[in-house]
């Protein structure tokens, strides 16, 4: 009987049974992780889409109230659809959390709904919120700060200064912010002449010095004359591009020739030759390019304080909402307004 079966005792055989299981082993191992992945794939892709597309309303409120997730995550989620810019979600979420979350959180929550409201642009429903915040929980400086914010979007001065008041008496600093709103009050008073805006501009930059900026650009759009007179020449750089765009009719050369920074700017714009080189990059650059090339400035401003990067001027961070915060990054570009007037010129 043996003799039947003597390649049962071959080592060779052995052997080739032995690889012949491990192909077949790791075969099916493959094939299985394969099909396991496919599978987790799509029970994420089933997971995500839940947070892709909110639930309706009635949805929404079955499932907070079932209290399969804790409302500390779906303060979370809604927190997170803030951040990415889904303001309709997270408010969404807000709202169904305030009907049915825990009465304990009720008033961080009504306030993470106005915040939303009020980054959304929905200043009156922010405003109602904060308000009823502080009907019942009136020394709340953060419902205050957010409430002063949406009066200054809404153009209401006189209310926002009764807010800051308010700030006042809890012993926050509102130097700066009073400062902001009464010169924006002034600037926006179109029953006050022109030179009384100046004059009351004027002194409210002497007594804080600050909001150069928004002071001295008003200023030399109105009447250049008057900035030019007050003007302090530490200020160069803070108001680089007011000083580019300005019409050469309206260039006080005395003052342009005792002040560096401006000798080295309009030499680059191409108004004087009082400068043959700049500590700047970019002056330096045009300066000796001597017109010869189709080049100007052009400028971005950037918050010192949050790092935010805008292509228009600030005096309040949109971002982080501080005051006087702006810096100006000169940039080198292509002047697309003499290629234009040099195109038209050709066809006479």
């Amino acid at each position: 009987m043996n003799t039947f079966f003597i390649e049962f005792r071959d080592p060779l055989f052995s052997i080739i049974i032995f690889f012949a299981l491990i192909f077949i082993i790791t075969f099916f191992s493959y094939w299985w992780g394969r099909y396991k992945r496919k599978e987790d794939y799509r029970h994420l892709d089933n997971f995500l889409k839940q947070f892709r597309s909110l639930p309706s309303q009635k949805e929404l409120k079955g499932l907070i109230t079932k209290g399969e997730l804790p409302e500390k995550s779906w303060l979370l989620l809604a927190h997170s659809y803030y951040k990415s810019g889904d303001y309709e979600k997270s408010i969404e979420i807000y709202n169904e959390l305030l009907k049915v979350g825990d009465k304990s959180n009720y008033r961080e929550t009504l306030f993470l709904l106005g915040r939303t409201y009020f980054r959304a642009g929905f200043l009156e429903r922010a405003k109602n919120i904060f308000l009823e915040i502080l009907k019942n929980n009136p020394r709340t400086p953060q419902a205050l700060t957010y409430l002063l914010l949406v009066y200054e979007y809404m153009k209401d001065y006189k209310s926002a200064l009764e807010v800051l008041d308010s700030l006042d008496e809890l012993k926050k600093d509102i130097l700066s912010d009073s400062a902001y709103i009464k010169s924006l009050a002034i600037i926006n008073d179109f029953h006050m002449p022109t030179d009384a805006k100046i004059e009351n501009l004027l002194e409210i930059y002497k007594h804080t010095y600050q909001l150069t900026y928004l002071v001295y650009e008003y200023l030399f759009r109105v009447d250049p004359k008057v900035a030019w007179e007050n003007f302090n020449s530490a200020n160069a750089h803070q108001l680089s591009d007011v000083f580019w765009r300005l019409k050469s009719e309206d260039l006080d050369l005395d003052i342009i020739e005792q002040n560096g920074y401006l000798r080295e700017l309009y030499t680059a714009r191409g108004d004087v030759a009082l400068a043959t080189k700049s500590s700047v990059f970019e002056l330096d650059i045009l300066i000796n390019l001597k017109q010869e090339c189709c080049a100007t400035l052009s400028f971005e401003y950037v918050c010192s304080n949050c790092k935010q990067l805008y292509p228009f001027a600030f005096t309040r961070c949109s971002s982080c909402h501080s005051i006087n915060t702006q810096s100006i990054e000169l940039l080198l570009s292509k002047n697309y307004y003499r290629d234009f007037s040099e195109e038209n010129n050709s066809f006479q």
